[in-house]
C-alpha cells in the first residue's frame, strides 16, 4: 500500500518505487542510488530519491502510529471496529492523533474531577440537549451529592450549580476533543485566520519595524516572512499570536453541536461551545497551525538555501586577471586592493570617491596609477555600503580614461567582513588592517569563488532567505 501511494504521490512508476525502496532497505546511500542506479530507479534524480525517502520514513511511521494508538485504545478497552477503521483508514498523522485525543492518557482536568463526582450522566443529558420542560438547575438536581465526606473528597457535586457546571466541563471537553470538529476548526482557522505581529516595545526601532502592526492571511503569508516574524518573536521584540475567525468558526461548531434550539440546555450548549473552542480548542489548534507554517518555511528555506549554495559555489572562476578590489565605504573611505592572476596581494591602499570627503580627483588618480603601474585589467566592487557611490565613479573613470578592455563588476561581498576579522585571516595576513583583507577578499571571490567562500561559515554567505 506505501509502495503505490507513493508512487501516485510522486508521479513514477510502481516498479521503479518498489525497486528503490529495495535499494534503501538495504542500506543504500542516496547519492549512491542515484550515481550507479539510474537502471533500476528509471533514472530519478538525487532530488526525488531524497523525496522519496522522506515521504517513505513519514508512511512508515504513520503505519507504526496507527497501530500504537489502536494498540493503546485497545488497552483501556474502548475501541469499536469503527474506530479502528478510522484509525487505520487516516492519510495524515495529524488525523491519528485527532481520533486518540480523547483517549490519551492527561493530567487531572476539570472534566476528569466532574466525572470523579459523578457528573458523567448528567453531561450525556445536557448533550443530548432532549428536555424540553423544567430548568436546567432542576435537571441538575438528582445529581447533588448529600454525603459531606465525598463532597470534602472531591468525589460528589455539592449543589445544583456546582453539578451544572462541572457536565459542562465533561461536554466542553468532549467537544474539543471530538476529531471531526478539531479538523474543521482547523482547516477554518488556516483559510480564513491572520497572523498577527506587534511591537513588543513600539518606541523601539529595530530590524523588525515593518512587522511593528502586521497581519497577514496564514494561507497566504510566504515563508520568508514566517521565519523573519519567528525571529523577531525569538529576540523578544515581537509578540505574535494567530487571529482566527473567532464568530466564523463558533457558529460552525453550534450549528454541528446544538441538537435542539427547544431543549432547556440550549443557553447552557452555547455557553459551553464557546468555552470548548475558547479555553480548549483555540490554544493547542493556534500552535499546531504555528509549527506547521514554521515547519514549511524551514524546509523551503532549506531548498532555498540548498540552490542558491550550489550556485554560488559553482560560479566560474575569473582565471588570468589581475583585479582591483574595491570594498565602498563612506566616512572611513573606500579599501583598494590589486591582486595579480593567483590572487597574491600586490598593493593596498583607501579612497575617498564618496561623500563625506568626495575627492574624485584625488581617488581617480589613485586608481588611474594603480591600474597602470600592475596592469589591472578588471575592477571588482563590494555591493556593501556605498556601492551604488562607487560603481558610479568607477563607471564615468573608465569612461573618461579610454583605457582599452579594461572593465568593473559587481561582486557579492556577504561574509567578507566576518573572514576579515577571522582567526584564519589573522594567520594568513598577520600585518594587514581586517578592511584591507575584505578588500582582498572581494576580489578573491572573483577570481575563485569556491576557494574564497568555503573559508567563510555558511550562514554568512548570504544565499537564505
Amino acid at each position: 500500500m506505501i509502495i503505490e501511494r507513493l508512487a501516485k504521490e510522486l508521479g513514477l512508476k510502481v516498479s521503479y518505487v518498489r525497486a528503490t525502496v529495495e535499494l534503501i532497505d538495504e542500506g543504500n546511500t542516496i547519492p549512491f542510488i542515484a550515481r550507479y542506479r539510474k537502471e533500476v530507479t528509471g533514472g530519478m534524480s538525487d532530488v526525488v530519491l531524497r523525496e522519496l525517502e522522506e515521504r517513505l520514513t513519514y508512511f512508515r511511521n504513520l503505519e507504526e502510529r496507527k497501530q500504537e494508538v489502536i494498540r493503546l485504545i485497545e488497552e483501556q478497552g474502548k475501541l469499536t471496529e469503527e474506530l479502528r477503521e478510522e484509525i487505520l483508514s487516516a492519510d495524515v498523522l495529524q488525523r491519528v492523533e485527532d481520533l486518540y485525543k480523547p483517549y490519551r492518557q492527561k493530567k487531572a482536568t476539570r472534566a476528569s474531577k466532574a466525572r470523579e463526582k459523578g457528573l458523567e450522566p448528567l453531561a450525556v443529558i445536557i448533550r443530548l440537549m432532549e428536555q424540553t420542560e423544567g430548568t436546567p438547575l432542576e435537571a441538575a438536581m438528582p445529581f447533588v451529592c448529600h454525603d459531606p465526606e465525598l463532597i470534602e473528597a472531591g468525589k460528589g457535586a455539592a449543589t445544583a450549580e456546582e453539578a451544572l457546571a462541572g457536565a459542562a466541563d465533561i461536554v466542553a471537553e468532549g467537544i474539543a476533543e471530538d476529531a471531526d470538529l478539531i479538523q474543521a476548526v482547523r482547516k477554518k482557522t488556516f483559510e480564513e485566520g491572520q497572523l498577527v505581529s506587534e511591537a513588543a516595545d513600539p518606541e523601539e526601532s529595530t530590524v523588525y519595524d515593518m512587522y511593528y502592526d502586521y497581519s497577514e492571511a496564514l494561507s497566504k503569508i510566504p515563508n520568508h516572512r514566517v521565519l523573519a516574524i519567528n525571529r523577531g518573536e525569538k529576540e523578544k521584540k515581537l509578540k505574535v499570536k494567530v487571529k482566527a475567525p473567532v464568530e466564523s468558526i463558533l457558529n460552525m461548531l453550534k450549528k454541528q453541536v446544538i441538537r435542539n434550539e427547544k431543549s432547556i440546555f440550549l443557553e447552557l450548549m452555547e455557553a459551553t461551545v464557546e468555552d470548548a473552542y475558547k479555553r480548549l480548542m483555540a490554544p493547542s489548534i493556534e500552535r499546531e497551525l504555528r509549527n506547521q507554517l514554521t515547519e514549511r518555511a524551514e524546509k523551503d528555506a532549506v531548498k532555498v538555501f540548498d540552490k542558491n549554495t550550489e550556485s554560488l559555489l559553482m560560479t566560474p572562476p575569473v582565471k588570468g586577471a589581475r583585479v582591483l578590489a574595491i570594498d565602498p565605504g563612506y566616512r572611513t573611505g573606500c579599501k583598494v586592493t590589486v591582486l595579480d592572476e593567483t590572487g597574491k596581494l600586490l598593493a593596498y591602499t583607501t579612497i575617498y570617491p564618496t561623500e563625506p570627503k568626495r575627492d574624485i580627483a584625488g581617488a581617480t588618480k589613485t586608481i588611474l596609477a594603480l591600474i597602470e603601474k600592475y596592469k589591472a585589467n578588471v575592477i571588482a566592487i563590494g555591493n556593501g555600503t556605498a556601492s551604488r557611490e562607487t560603481e558610479i565613479f568607477i563607471a564615468d573613470l573608465i569612461r573618461q580614461s579610454g583605457i582599452k578592455d579594461l572593465q568593473y563588476t559587481i561582486v557579492n561581498e556577504a561574509g567578507a567582513s566576518i573572514y576579515s576579522a577571522s582567526k584564519l585571516a589573522a594567520e594568513e595576513y598577520p600585518d594587514l588592517d581586517v578592511t584591507t583583507k575584505g578588500a582582498m577578499s572581494i576580489g578573491r571571490r572573483l577570481q575563485d569563488p569556491l576557494a574564497e567562500l568555503v573559508k567563510i561559515p555558511p550562514r554568512h554567505i548570504g544565499v537564505g532567505q
